[in-house]
């Protein structure tokens, strides 16, 4: 890879094959800087001064648990990401004269479009069509995981801007190298977004549905803040959800064990298949989240006659609570909503956690107090007349995010207005 110079120092780029190429601590110093985790998951900012910087929200510098090493490395290690699975690991990494790691992007050489979230299927069907080939493509993103946060990866030690358009150029500089049609950078912070722009990405926009803590003391509180109407049909949902004798339970760290991994991956085995056709996830990953970030961990699962018969799989930040997978194996009016979203406002306002990330899509979810946010990506096109292409399209498709986020947000909000 091409070297770049800041001033008198030269900087050197390099892509690696996998996480175990790189120890958990330089890169977490990129990842997560001033925040630290233990091994099994429990996070603590690194210095006491720094402790004041969780009343300090922003994308930028709150904990997020799917861009440590942790997280990457469990899905390598499980096998969920490889060759095999069309995901192949080509982390970027920079480093500076001494050979040390200053900044990094998570990055894959990837043979289809699947478990992204951001769809591209329409551009690599023109580019084909047209007689050229879409794939490999190179993917700047955690796989599976529709969760925004940070993607340029910078410890303290450099300039952070100046880091992403060192990692930007090395980004278009692989794509050479792989013989790539494009990449894209997906779930980035505005940030990134921003700056990625300006280094000549095309910009997109999608939207996703998020719950913001207000300061409630209970969910009694978010609820005497929404209209009249929709807070008697959540209590409605609440109840019933909870009927035919069934109870639900809450665990994390230690409180997790193979047999709830066990019944969990049953469900979302039997749900991923037949809304998707093939689950991502296999069941190795689940026992090493457990082993390796149990303490991040929120398994909310839901049991009647003794038997686990739904769950659903969150992970937890400094700031948010990310809802990432639900499986079920009976079908009962609202178990949904109460598992995925009722129970996760619940742990948000018991731990003091600003929003709930709910994961992708589902206007439904406006009605159950979760209102639109906006979600950004940025992809560099290697042909001019497929770039050219997508780029006028995404001219149309930004304009047409913001107006309807924004006439959500005014015309349709749950919230008492006044």
């Amino acid at each position: 890879m091409s070297a770049c110079d800041d001033e008198t120092r030269e900087f050197r780029l390099k892509a690696i094959g996998g996480l175990s190429e790189i120890t958990r601590e330089r890169w977490d110093a990129m990842a997560n800087p001033g925040w630290r985790l233990s091994p099994t998951g429990t996070l603590a900012a690194a210095l006491e001064s720094e402790s004041q910087r969780v009343d300090s929200i922003s994308p930028e510098t709150e904990f997020n648990p799917f861009i440590s090493h942790d997280f990457l490395s469990i899905l390598e290690d499980s096998g969920c990401v490889g060759q095999a699975a069309g995901w192949l690991p080509q982390h970027l990494v920079l480093e500076d004269p001494d050979g040390e790691p200053v900044a990094a992007l998570p990055c894959y050489l990837k043979s289809h479009s699947m478990g992204e979230y951001v769809f591209d299927h329409a551009w690599a069907d023109a580019y084909e069509r047209a007689g050229g080939h879409y794939y490999p493509k190179l993917q700047c993103s955690v796989p599976f995981t529709p969760a925004s946060g940070r993607r340029f990866l910078t410890s303290r030690k450099i300039d952070r801007n100046a880091a992403i358009a060192a990692l930007s150029g090395g980004l278009r500089d692989l794509c050479r190298l792989r013989q790539a049609s494009s990449a894209h950078i997906t779930f980035m912070t505005q940030a990134e977004w921003d700056v990625a722009g300006a280094e000549g990405y095309l910009q997109r926009l999608d939207q996703q549905f998020h719950w913001h803590n207000r300061g409630y003391a209970d969910f009694d509180g978010f609820l005497g803040d929404l209209a009249s109407r929709k807070r008697k049909q959540i209590r409605k949902e609440r109840r019933e959800a909870l009927g035919s004798g069934i109870d639900v339970e809450c665990l994390t760290g230690a409180d997790i064990g193979e047999h709830h991994w066990d019944a969990f991956h049953a469900f979302y085995e039997d749900t991923g298949a037949r809304k998707w056709g093939r689950p991502y996830l296999n069941r190795h990953f689940f026992s090493l989240l457990g082993e390796r970030l149990g303490e991040r961990v929120l398994l909310v699962m839901a049991r009647r006659e003794g038997r686990y018969i739904a769950g659903a799989l969150n992970l937890i930040g400094s700031h948010a609570l990310f809802g990432r997978n639900w499986g079920c194996l009976e079908d009962h009016p609202f178990l949904h909503f109460e598992v995925c979203y009722y129970q996760a406002i619940d742990f948000a306002i018991a731990n003091g956690l600003a929003r709930v990330e709910a994961g992708a899509q589902g206007a439904h979810k406006l009605a159950r107090g979760y209102l639109p946010a906006v979600t950004r990506s940025a992809h560099y096109i290697a042909h001019p007349g497929l770039r050219d292409a997508v780029e006028d399209y995404l001219s149309r498709e930004r304009r047409a995010v913001e107006r309807e986020s924004a006439v959500i947000a005014t015309e349709y909000t749950p919230f008492r207005k006044g």
